[in-house]
């Protein structure tokens, strides 16, 4: 049902560019839906819980809870925290502050606090090593390693105590309005505190705006020193659609995580925390996954080859080209999310010719309510070789600029 109302809608949708280059499925032209009003929802929902003191479930494009559980109370989130100095590394590469090139010393402090002799979790770097930023993020991230935190809080601010201060104040520029930092680490302070709701917003901007540092949450093993470790995350390659993000314990935090996992272009966030072991945050973590995804049902919007809809070309010997889906394209949505569902395509535009067979050139974006809520490739249906006559590029450039993309 919901297959034919999507593409009938996304059929006669309305047509619109700006430079960006938004298409409605198909160009045909029609009033476009009004989005409805969001509903309340209800965040703890009848007969269903999880084991955990503490817990959140959250849409990752569009930011739609589906549980919460004293999600907005604070708690000792352990290294879950570290996600917040990770960010901090990632905003300054981004920005061209750091390297990954850059060398940062293992300070006696570092080693004692969070190496071997502390008897947490560590990358077993010795005294006074000197060792890339690169392979310390790995460590972090992979082997969830102090020593290697508390080095590169040291080597950005001078000290731990300095950079902890840079997390708050970053943290509340990001929206965060409760989370507080003491340390890089998550080791145990009163001044580091955290919400499951806050952390889940936290690893929502980690994957929206880095997806490239976002991939190495999902390797397997970090190697330092002759001494393998494997990643700390119970769900990867175990949990369907498993790719990160972070685990956490002290005595008095409990066992806790954060968990995402990504089906059918739907991603899902979840945030427990306060288990009492580790089988319990591997089966409760999957427990409120499998019941985040049951409520949506996987439905067809395209089969392999079908034409989705058409891209202008300018310069080319057709002026536009039909794109296509390489695989089948699959949205998951609930019962209530199909009513007020649609679909545009996205494309920077017009495409300049030749454009070929194959190639990548524009997106399908699924909305709810005005909301992203998914993005799946198209590709270019068949070839446009380009037209070297120079006044069919003029009265092409002349219907451009009349009609639009």
């Amino acid at each position: 049902m919901f297959h034919g109302l999507l593409k009938n809608f996304a059929m006669a949708a309305a047509l619109s560019f700006a430079l960006a280059g938004v298409f409605a499925p198909q160009e045909a032209l029609a009033k476009k839906r009004k989005p409805k009003p969001q509903a309340v929802e209800k965040t703890q929902p009848k007969g269903f819980d999880v084991k955990a003191q503490y817990a959140y479930l959250v849409d990752s494009r569009s930011g739609k809870d589906y549980f919460a559980k004293r999600a907005d109370e604070l708690m000792s989130p352990a290294s879950m925290s570290k996600i917040m100095t990770l960010v901090v590394v990632f905003e300054m590469l981004k920005k061209g502050v750091l390297s990954e090139d850059d060398v940062f010393e293992i300070s006696e402090n570092a080693w004692r606090k969070g190496g071997a002799a502390s008897g947490s979790s560590t990358m077993y770097a010795r005294i006074g090593e000197r060792i890339p930023l690169r392979t310390l993020i790995r460590a972090v991230v992979i082997a969830s390693a102090n020593d290697a935190a508390i080095a590169i809080a040291e080597g950005i601010s001078g000290s731990e105590e300095a950079f902890a201060a840079l997390m708050t104040k970053r943290a509340r520029e990001l929206g965060l309005k409760k989370s507080t930092f003491a340390n890089a680490t998550g080791l145990p302070d009163p001044g580091q505190k955290m919400t499951a709701r806050e952390l889940a917003q936290l690893t929502r901007y980690l994957i929206e705006v880095f997806p490239g540092y976002y991939k190495l949450f999902s390797e397997k093993e970090f190697t330092w020193n002759k001494i393998r470790q494997f990643n700390r995350d119970p769900l990867l390659g175990k949990y369907p659609g498993a790719d990160g993000v972070k685990t956490g314990h002290t005595r008095e935090s409990g066992y806790g995580m954060v968990a995402s996992a990504v089906r059918d272009g739907r991603r899902l966030i979840a945030v427990l925390n306060g288990m009492k072991s580790k089988r319990a945050r591997a089966a409760e973590t999957r427990k409120l996954l499998d019941w985040g995804f049951r409520q949506f049902r996987p439905v067809v919007l395209y089969g392999p080859g079908e034409t989705v809809g058409y891209a202008r070309v300018w310069g080319g010997v057709k002026d536009r080209v039909p794109l296509m889906a390489k695989d089948t394209i699959r949205a998951r949505l609930s019962d209530e999310e199909r009513k007020g569902a649609d679909a545009e395509i996205v494309y920077t535009g017009p495409l300049r010719a030749p454009v070929r067979r194959g190639a990548a050139v524009a997106k399908l974006r699924i909305r709810l309510d005005g909301r992203t809520i998914a993005y799946f490739p198209l590709y270019a249906a068949r070839s446009v070789e380009a037209d070297d006559n120079m006044w069919s590029k003029a009265f092409g450039t002349l219907k451009f600029w009349i009609f639009g993309g």
